[in-house]
């Protein structure tokens, strides 16, 4: 195929794809002598379809009208089926344009400038969106504005690369673009590097009358790198090398470093945003006036009284719970820090302005109480308490973090971070825990720490020794402490190790990265909110739905006790005289009790089948609850060879032959009755061994009358009858044995953990537990079975209603113990199996299951109120969420009128603070709309506060 290419493409990055502008193509086939002209547009659809195949970036492809209606079975296929196909065959077109663009293109034969018409085109910029050559003088002066583009000239073979510095362009300061400066001051040996980001640029600059700097950094880069650094976790060191690259990628022209200016920029600039965001520039007193924590982004959702509550809630009894403040407690011991820096060296930016605690005060109490043994935990192992004082710590300035967290939001609290020495002393924990409860006025709460069972015990002895500002007035304030079933991740930073940093730099770039995360939390509660609230009232419904139908299942004589014990405990929740309904009452049964059991379970199976002999006399009913009992028998032949393992023994193979024939006696003994009663199952028998004869007896169909249904072949309607009432008692007695052998199974395993220690004894215990575990399997399939033939015979005996009481048995989630719950289940997710509901459980007389059933009771009722409450509480959370966003806009409109300034700060400052006040209310209002009846209005004067302690990141332009 011959290519003749009479005009240049100009290839760009747009929407994650190639596009090409102002060329034509025309190919012209060897053979068809017919040239075939392909514009543009028509490239740019072959390029843009499919550029995601070839480069890895998901792009969608331009939308085509009419092809969502047009018919693919019946069309024709055409190249736009398979785009990249189509693009491989011009892949040496594609290539020749990229490569033609290392030279002039289009420009070659041109000899002079097209601006001014007199200079040699010999420049042009790879910045510009325009390819075109100017001279020397048009390009300086098409770059007064863009004195950061990145220049090559044309040296006759090549581009060669070079700076406006070198073109004679200069950079004047303080003054208007294009007016001179009386009294210019030249850079520092006029050597000023700028790093931005398309690379690092030494640029002619000329300050007026200022310092002098030798280098410096583009707000666009700090910028990008300070978004970049919180979404991919990108490291100083990676970033500015990358920006090197693109400065040169090839050594031949090396640069100096500036790495280390770089990242004390990049610090600068995280510290004046914050300050920024903050609102600290309208504050009177200007930084130094901020005080401790105002600089954190607060919770909206949380109660902050004078912000988001009512002017009354202090009087509202029966709902303070509705406005409790729930606190996480934790540590991250992965925050290392190496003893690299000092505090003299690298001293931090803020002194408790944000997260992290003032680090003065905080070492000096350490230091009062260094020799304070740690208080050993005696409730829990607890490595990281009992081994406080032995933690290797060697090298290690800081073995990790402490940090009080919003429990409910996941937000870190203002003053709540602080560095350990030591592991988890609880002298760091305490100080933590007081500093950021200093300016929370709130009555009720709940506080969660893994090790809250140990450390609350002496916490107000403990708070005796703090500093008087950090004291809290425990004795009017209702406390509860809770100990977490997991762990709140304190892990929110997966950057580059902070290992290495200095103590104030380390400081600085957690309190940034924490301020990232709260900001993310609070533009989130919209929709975190809001599918809460939809989760809240579809847990509610169902979990009302399911303890409404273990509460049915039982008798009302025993649930009136039951609720009126649980009642008597919620009233009385400090007496611990008042039994707990939530404990057991009926201790576990013993090791004699389940050899016991294991014994009439046998005996049992026993009596069912074995010693059974045939008579010439039987029974319709005989005759089927033998064909019932033989199809037992089967399945249990079936789970007694498996259990035997790959590799029996000679013994153990010579039981198993004499079983197959005792087994087979009896099923052909059987299917001798079987012709009298139905004689059709010969025949289909017949028919099904000459397709497939089994060899051994247990697979061996035994055509019992709900096998016999079907049109072809008919069965009496009072066998059917009486299969069908002996189906139904063996479902029910299944049930039964499956309940039986699951609460035998539990206490297995518990004392298998508490009392069998050794190989051997683990072993024959294991092996105890699977023969359970086998039967548990086996009536499961047993119970399969049953349902199965009820599901044949109900249509043809009419009988409805059955699979209420008996459904369809799931073995992954309904055949579980009583208290286990799915997978990926919580306890307050947590919902019965039904095996458990079936009408009748309550009726079994054995103290453990009854005592079983109480306890589920209690938690069902339980279950069901939490989440009401949990749906109380999230309406009250959006309505503080809004209350607080609302009065946040007022606050910032006050902002504007408290520090006098004048010209261009004062209206910086004014522009700002209406930036900020943009409200996020309304949008989250709207999305709420369905689960809020009463939208909570702001109160009529919600500002009378001074510089409030929070913040919230600037909102990005309109």
């Amino acid at each position: 195929m011959a290519l003749n290419v009479h005009e240049t493409y100009s290839f760009v990055f747009q929407k994650q794809g190639f596009t090409a502008h102002g060329s034509r193509v025309t190919i012209q086939p060897e053979a068809a002598g017919v040239s075939s002209v392909k514009t543009r547009d028509s490239l740019i659809a072959h390029f843009d379809n499919d550029i995601s195949d070839c480069t890895g970036i998901d792009v969608e492809p331009d939308y085509v009208p009419g092809t969502d209606l047009e018919d693919h079975s019946k069309r024709k296929c055409t190249a736009g089926d398979h785009p990249l196909l189509s693009w491989k065959t011009e892949r040496d077109t594609f290539l020749l344009e990229l490569l033609q663009h290392e030279g002039r293109g289009d420009y070659a034969n041109l000899y002079i400038c097209q601006a001014c018409h007199f200079g040699l085109p010999e420049y042009h910029c790879i910045d510009c969106f325009s390819g075109e050559l100017f001279c020397s003088l048009c390009i300086v002066t098409s770059h007064t504005r863009n004195p950061l583009h990145r220049i090559q000239k044309w040296t006759g073979s090549l581009f060669a690369a070079l700076s406006l510095k070198q073109l004679v362009l200069c950079v004047q300061l303080g003054h208007p673009i294009g007016e001179a400066c009386s009294l210019p001051e030249q850079a520092f040996n006029d050597d000023f590097t700028l790093i931005h980001s398309n690379g690092i640029h030494k640029i002619g600059l000329d300050y007026c009358g200022c310092g002098t700097a030798q280098t410096s950094a583009t707000f666009q880069v700090l910028e990008q790198y300070h978004l970049l650094s919180f979404e991919s976790k990108a490291s100083g060191y990676e970033f500015y090398h990358v920006i090197a690259w693109l400065t040169d990628n090839t050594g031949l022209c090396p640069q100096k470093d500036r790495y280390e200016a770089f990242l004390r920029m990049v610090r600068e600039w995280r510290h004046l945003k914050m300050l920024k965001c903050a609102g600290c520039g309208h504050d009177p007193d200007g930084v130094e006036g901020t005080g401790e924590g105002e600089c954190a982004v607060l919770c909206p959702a949380c109660p902050q009284p004078g912000k988001n509550l009512p002017d009354d809630w202090q009087d509202a009894p029966n709902d303070k719970w509705v406005y409790a403040l729930f606190i996480a407690i934790d540590a991250n011991f992965r925050l290392k820090r190496h003893a690299v820096s000092k505090e003299d060296t690298d001293p931090g930016l803020s002194r408790g302005w944000a997260y992290f605690v003032d680090e003065t005060a905080y070492k000096s109490h350490l230091g009062q109480h260094s020799g304070t043994p740690q208080e050993k935990s005696t409730c829990s192992s607890h490595n990281a308490v009992n081994m406080a004082d032995t933690k290797a710590s060697q090298g290690l300035a800081a073995t990790g973090v402490g940090t009080i967290d919003c429990a409910q939001h996941n937000m870190k609290l203002p003053n709540g971070v602080g560095d350990l020495q030591k592991g988890e002393r609880y002298t760091s924990m305490d100080y933590l825990f007081f500093s950021t409860l200093r300016r929370r006025c709130v009555d009720v709460l709940n506080v969660s720490y893994n090790i809250a069972c140990q450390w609350h015990k002496h916490l107000w002895q403990h708070m005796s020794t703090m500093p008087p500002n950090l004291q809290l007035e425990h004795a009017n304030k209702f406390v509860q402490f809770f100990v977490p079933k997991f762990h709140l991740p304190a892990h929110i930073l997966k950057s580059s190790s902070t290992k290495e940093m200095g103590p104030g730099s380390r400081r600085d770039t957690l309190d940034d990265h924490f301020g990232d995360w709260n900001w993310k939390k609070l533009v989130g509660l919209g929709a975190t909110l809001l599918r809460k609230m939809d989760e809240a009232k579809d847990e509610h419904k169902a979990h009302a739905s399911a303890f409404e139908e273990l509460n049915g299942a039982l008798e009302p004589e025993i649930t009136m006790v039951w609720r009126a014990e649980v009642e008597h405990w919620e009233e009385n929740p400090n007496d611990s005289s008042v039994p707990n309904p939530f404990d057991a009452k009926v201790s576990t049964i013993t090791q004699a009790a389940v050899r016991l059991k294991l014994a009439e379970m046998e005996a049992c199976q026993l009596q069912d089948g074995t010693d059974m002999s045939l008579h010439l006399d039987i029974s319709p009913s005989v005759f089927i609850a033998i064909g019932i009992d033989l199809e037992s028998k089967q399945r249990r032949f079936k789970s007694d060879i498996a259990l035997q393992g790959v590799h029996p023994t000679d013994r153990q193979k010579a039981a198993v032959v004499h079983q197959q024939n005792t087994l087979r006696r009896k099923i052909e003994a059987w299917k001798q009755v079987q012709l009298l009663y139905t004689p059709a199952a010969q025949l289909l028998s017949s028919r099904i061994e000459t397709v497939s004869n089994p060899d051994n007896p247990e697979d061996a169909k035994l055509l019992l009358p709900s096998s016999l249904t079907a049109e072809t072949v008919s069965c009496s309607t009072h066998l059917l009858t009486i299969e069908w009432e002996l189906r139904i008692a063996q479902a029910g007695d299944t049930l039964d044995e499956i309940r039986q052998s699951l609460r035998l199974r539990d206490y297995m395993y518990s004392f298998k953990r508490s009392w069998v220690h050794g190989q051997s004894a683990n072993t024959h215990a294991q092996n105890a537990i699977s023969r359970v575990e086998a039967r548990v399997m086996m009536a499961a399939e047993k119970y399969r079975v049953s349902h199965a033939a009820l599901s044949v015979l109900a249509p043809v005996l009419s009988k409805v209603g059955w699979n209420i009481r008996f459904r369809l048995l799931n073995k992954k989630d309904d055949v579980r113990r009583m208290s286990a719950p799915k997978k990926g289940e919580s306890e307050g997710r947590r919902k019965l199996s039904w095996i458990w509901l079936v009408e009748g459980v309550g009726d079994d007389e054995d103290k453990v299951v009854q005592d079983s059933l109480r306890l589920e009771w209690c938690k069902a009722r339980a279950r069901v109120m939490r989440w009401e409450e949990e749906i109380e509480l999230l309406w009250e959370e959006m309505c503080r969420v809004l209350q607080f966003l609302r009065w946040h806009v007022h606050w910032w409109d006050n902002t504007v009128c408290l520090r006098t300034l004048t010209g261009a700060e004062k209206e910086g400052l004014i522009a700002y603070a209406t930036r900020q006040a943009r409200n996020l209310a309304a949008k989250f209002e709207l999305s709420w709309a369905q689960h809020l009846t009463d939208i909570c209005e702001p109160s009529s004067d919600p500002v009378s506060t001074h510089l409030p302690d929070l913040s919230i990141p600037e909102l990005p332009p309109p």
